[in-house]
């Protein structure tokens, strides 16, 4: 027999997943149209400068391996990783000539919302960049759509 305590606890559960809203891919940003048989989603959640390296050569590295064939690829940055999307980056040239090879690239829009918060402003993100209510939703969205995720 379960005890009082046990019992509280689990209608408080019940009662939250109740009212907690459900994940929607419909509030996201649309699905790209891609008739791409490689469809990449590669995730950046970190600051470290080495691993921003990282994630945009390994992004470069996708596009040289699959040369002439198709290959989809977004690049989707949420938490402290939203800063390789940073106008100043010093990348910027390295995500351009990305860009110009038909790679997209997201921000999290959440994250963005909590650094104005905590900075009193919102950070400027460059040109070109889709933001995203939520990078990790967009990820999952992307993946159960068929993307493959990397995250380097």
């Amino acid at each position: 027999m379960l005890k009082k305590s046990a019992i509280k606890l689990m209608w408080l559960l019940a009662s939250i997943t109740i009212s907690m809203p459900a994940f929607s891919a419909a509030k996201d940003s649309p699905l790209p149209e891609t008739f791409a048989d490689n469809k990449v989603v590669i995730q950046l959640s970190d600051y470290n400068p080495q691993k921003q390296q990282l994630v945009l050569n390994v992004t470069g590295n996708l596009i040289k391996y699959f040369d002439g064939k198709e290959v989809d690829i977004e690049v989707v940055t949420f938490g402290p990783g939203v800063r390789l999307l940073m106008k100043d980056n010093p990348h910027s040239q390295r995500i351009q000539a990305l860009m110009d090879a038909g790679v997209r690239f997201s921000v999290c829009g959440n994250t963005l919302t909590n650094m104005e918060k905590q900075l009193g402003y919102r950070p400027v993100i460059r040109e070109g960049v889709m933001e995203v209510e939520a990078g990790a939703g967009r990820i999952l969205q992307l993946n159960k759509a068929g993307w493959q995720v990397l995250k380097p």
